[in-house]
């Protein structure tokens, strides 16, 4: 697991596209820091003057402070407006380029990550756990700098009016910290928790509602009710404890609160009584603790969101750091003008994540424009030896080669490019039937894929439909048969028309090259 201080390193490089915005992000937090901190010292030398000389308080002069204090609210509205808007603003594109790159990653990550990870999963990561870290990104740095300008100025002001004072009430804080400190780290763990069951939640759901037909066909709603029900409350025992832990750690530092306004009073009053501090003196400081106790407070409470943020940033570098399993070789060229050749040579292959072996000193021969049936019952390794040729997985022994040469020698691209495959599990995007057959090649024209349509046998029944090529076929192609879904897939491969094609389908000629 990555440390805390590991992941805000990492982390860091995000901002640097919008330093400038964090730089006036910061000053403008200075500026609102300078008007609140001011009104004490204002409010200081009023009472002071009064008591000691009150004719030689003017309304003038208090004309004037009170005008100095309008201009520095006025410029405190201003800094607060940019802080709020172009602060999240600059959170908000942080989190899209985190997104991005999530997004990046995963479309390079082999076929066994995906076998291995839930896609409700995957999804809380790419979306509610970076939600956090938009707020995390605005207001870290800010929260920090804030504070601990407040604390060092506080601090000096403080100590100029009274030294021992000071130090007393200085002295509650490193104990405040530590106290505060463990349940801190437990208030981590906790939003842990939570992400990690909320991700299981919405794998739970999204498998239930896309399997929705096979639970009606066996009438096993109430088992799917149960399964749900045992996430769900699972879940909701995991805030509890979260909350539980919440309350320990606000109670705290309200506790710590109080101790120190008990400080100032008791301690201020003795020193106001043996003339070591002036009323004057005293209100300020009261105002100044405030201010410190405040300052504190909102750390403390910055504490849940600096915790959920992190735990944001933790859960995209466990994507980020996933292994990219498949990927092009140094040296590797473009399979130019292939022939289709495909020829395997001593194969072994066993799935990475269960080691099961699947093929032992494969011998097998394609040659260009010929046609080749693979037969033989199921689970006999007919898709495994379609999804070796495209490098879907990584053979273990022997060599797979195209065109006489090992693919793992092209590029990806070009590899994948000459491959057009209809896969057993025939998926169509939620979009309309032209969608999903101009995917086999996107500057296709229409007349191009009504031409593959024909081909794959597909528009006379496109046709038939209320709304043509235009048929909304909904998420995963619901709406249709599974023979209308795989001749439309046999559609877009025809559209793209590549040279060597792999029809992985039942009752028909899984591997055919041309």
């Amino acid at each position: 697991m990555n440390t805390k201080k590991s992941l805000i390193k990492r982390f860091i490089p995000y901002f640097y596209p919008y330093k400038h915005l964090l730089f006036l992000d910061l000053f403008c937090a200075a500026l609102t820091t300078i008007c609140e901190l001011v009104l004490p010292m204002i409010l200081r030398y009023i009472t002071n003057q009064g008591l000691e000389d009150l004719a030689a308080l003017s309304v003038e002069t208090i004309g004037k402070l009170g005008l100095l204090y309008l201009v520095l609210r006025i410029v405190d509205c201003a800094a607060y407006y940019f802080m709020a808007g172009w602060g999240h603003i600059m959170g908000t594109r942080m989190e899209t380029n985190m997104r991005r790159d999530a997004y990046e990653h995963l479309q390079q990550l082999s076929n066994t990550y995906y076998n291995n990870t839930k896609v409700g999963t995957i999804m809380g990561r790419i979306t509610n756990d970076l939600f956090d870290v938009t707020e995390f990104a605005h207001h870290c740095p800010e929260e920090f700098f804030v504070a601990a300008i407040k604390l060092v100025v506080s601090f000096v002001i403080l100590a100029g009016i009274n030294v021992p004072l000071t130090v007393i009430v200085f002295l509650v804080v490193p104990v405040m910290i530590a106290v505060c400190m463990p349940l801190n780290l437990r208030l981590r763990q906790r939003f842990r928790e939570q992400r990690v069951q909320i991700g299981e939640l919405n794998a739970r759901i999204e498998d239930s509602l896309l399997g929705q037909k096979v639970v009606k066909a066996f009438t096993n709603e109430a088992k799917e009710q149960e399964k749900f029900e045992e996430d769900n409350q699972k879940f909701r025992s995991i805030k509890e404890r979260s909350y539980h832990v919440m309350a320990s750690f606000h109670t705290t530092t309200r506790t710590f609160d109080g101790i120190m306004y008990l400080v100032v009073l008791f301690a201020g009053g003795i020193f106001m009584v043996k003339g070591m501090i002036t009323a004057g003196d005293l209100m300020a400081y009261v105002m100044y603790v405030n201010t410190l106790i405040t300052t504190i407070r909102r750390i403390v409470e910055f504490a849940e969101q600096f915790q959920r943020g992190m735990t944001g940033i933790e859960r995209f570098y466990e994507i980020m750091d996933s292994d990219i399993e498949i990927f092009d070789e140094p040296g590797a060229v473009d399979l130019v003008a292939p022939t289709g050749e495909i020829c395997f040579d001593h194969v072994s292959f066993s799935y990475p994540d269960d080691h099961n072996t699947v093929f032992t000193d494969l011998n097998l021969r394609i040659k260009a424009g010929e046609k080749v049936a693979i037969v033989g019952p199921s689970g006999g390794g007919k898709t495994t030896l379609c999804n070796l040729v495209p490098r879907f997985y990584e053979i273990d022994a022997g060599r797979l080669t195209v065109d006489g040469r090992d693919v793992r020698e092209y590029t990806l691209k070009s590899l994948r490019g000459a491959i057009g495959m209809v896969q057993q599990d025939v998926y169509l995007f939620s979009g309309t039937i032209y969608e999903n057959i101009v995917y086999g090649r996107l500057n296709a024209t229409r007349e191009e894929v009504i031409e593959a349509a024909k081909k794959a046998g597909a528009h006379e029944f496109i046709m038939q439909l209320k709304d043509g090529y235009d048929t909304y076929v909904g998420e995963r192609g619901v709406k249709l048969s599974g023979g209308q879904k795989q001749r439309i897939s046999i559609a877009r491969v025809f559209l793209k028309n590549p040279p060597i094609i792999i029809l992985d389908v039942n009752c028909s000629t899984p591997l055919r090259c041309v």
